[in-house]
């Protein structure tokens, strides 16, 4: 049936009169919390899996001597600029920052032991992981996730072989081996640079500064940074192996993983560093 034509100075409504193109009731915003909470729980059991079978093919023959090294050349040899940077600039602020706060109490001379302890303590073990795991874990993430859209790890499969042994496995154990070496680099140039800063800009002799820095960083304040970053390089190379071997949509969704890397390696390391910082703290020779 044909509707009556409008006559003149009447208006028309332009709203949709069949009730299949009616504008659609907005979702509550609780269902996209749910399903971004059950997204995020899925992803966590899912590289908890493959945590567990990392841990089980790691004693598994052939051993995968070669591709080992080869990771730790391409992961911790092209990362060594970039870990010397970030240590050297973070020694030369810190050095600023504290004298020109301890100036104001006369406390200038301490100086050096708090550059020690905060260097040893957090900043070298945190911002190298945070800095160098990002770069490492968005790489691994592009290249398996670039294997995965070419096929090539179906391929690997194909053939009989485990694709967690042989991808994954040397990509793991070496982020876990280069984070401790890493760290304990970032450490000396850090307060090496800290020391020139306080010679050339405040006139503080180099051996005060050493000596004052070695006082006060005892033993366990060096181990409590170190032994973080086994753990940070655990979960780097976990997390860019589970992004790349779940990429699926070709070169975008490649793209969409070393994205989503970047963010899961510097969320994961800020907060294993809270808790394994109280850990360390709670069992440290202080808390008796």
């Amino acid at each position: 049936m044909t509707q009556p034509a409008p006559q003149p100075g009447q208006r028309t409504s332009l709203a949709p009169t069949s009730p299949s193109l009616a504008p659609k009731p907005p979702k509550p915003p609780l269902d996209g919390l749910r399903g971004a909470a059950k997204e995020w729980i899925e992803h966590i059991g899912a590289m908890s899996v493959l945590a567990w079978d990392t841990i089980k093919a790691i004693p598994k023959r052939p051993f995968e001597f070669y591709q080992l090294v080869y990771q730790l050349e391409q992961m911790g040899v092209r990362s060594f600029a970039i870990a010397a940077i970030t240590a050297i600039f973070v020694g030369m602020v810190m050095t600023v920052q504290f004298a020109f706060s301890l100036e104001r109490f006369g406390a200038r001379d301490y100086v050096g032991r708090v550059v020690g302890l905060s260097i040893s303590r957090e900043l070298a073990p945190a911002l190298t992981a945070l800095v160098v795991g990002c770069r490492i874990g968005a790489g691994i993430a592009a290249e398996l996730g670039s294997m995965m859209v070419t096929e090539q790890v179906d391929a690997i499969r194909a053939l009989g072989a485990d694709p967690i042994k042989k991808l994954v496995v040397p990509r793991v154990l070496a982020c876990t081996i280069l984070m401790p070496i890493l760290c304990v680099f970032a450490d000396v140039l850090g307060f090496g640079a800290a020391m020139l800063v306080a010679l050339v800009q405040f006139g503080t002799p180099p051996e005060f500064f050493y000596r004052s820095g070695l006082s006060s960083v005892e033993m366990s304040d060096f181990l409590s940074g170190v032994l973080k970053t086994p753990v940070f390089g655990a979960q780097i190379g976990l997390i860019g192996c589970y992004l790349g071997l779940t990429t699926r949509g070709g070169t975008e969704g490649v793209g969409k993983s070393t994205t989503r890397a970047v963010v899961a390696v510097a969320v994961a390391v800020l907060l294993s560093d809270f808790f394994l910082t109280k850990v360390f703290i709670s069992f440290g020779p202080s808390s008796g």
